[in-house]
């Protein structure tokens, strides 16, 4: 896709949320079902994912880890991000591959040691790119990526997050 391209696709909704920005306000959901043997089955758009325990938390490593999935959502969303600015900025990039590390103590979750956090104490997000820009350049696509990216931004500055529970029948 070419600069030009995007900008079309993208223009009639800049002008659309800019004139209404309550269109602009969308809701994304999840959900999950309970699974047998401490699992959790989530839809995605490329099918069924079944989530459990990670094996240093007594999993057997034949389901999904949930954490994995975030680190992996964050993934996605900056190598989207990222080739989207790229585009915008006509910085061609032939290639590329992104990484992310997540640090944690899983004493939190065990409830091993109280004063261990439950969460990742890091999140570490880097690109390799095959391209010809400029340090310049690519300094600008690391903040602007950095600036765009939802999960990312939601990682940076924590949203308010609720739990509840309700009974069924």
């Amino acid at each position: 896709m070419t600069a030009d391209e995007l900008k079309a696709l993208q223009a009639p909704l800049k002008a659309r949320y800019r004139e209404n920005p309550s269109a602009a306000l969308i809701t994304l959901r999840a959900e999950g079902e309970l699974g047998e043997g401490l699992a959790c089955r989530v839809e995605t758009a490329k099918g069924l994912i079944e989530a459990g325990l990670h094996p240093a938390t007594g999993g057997s490593g034949l389901k999904a880890c949930s954490g994995d999935m975030l680190l992996q959502a964050l993934a996605a969303c900056a190598g989207v991000t990222l080739q989207a600015v790229a585009t915008a900025l006509n910085i061609p990039i032939r290639s590329g591959r992104v990484r992310v590390e997540g640090e944690l103590d899983v004493r939190g979750t065990l409830a091993v040691d109280r004063e261990a956090p439950v969460g990742f104490r890091a999140v570490r997000l880097s690109f390799e790119l095959d391209t010809d820009a400029s340090s310049e350049q690519l300094d600008r696509l690391l903040t602007l990526t950095e600036r765009y990216c939802v999960v990312l931004q939601s990682l940076k500055a924590p949203v308010p997050a609720q739990a509840r529970i309700q009974r069924l029948g």
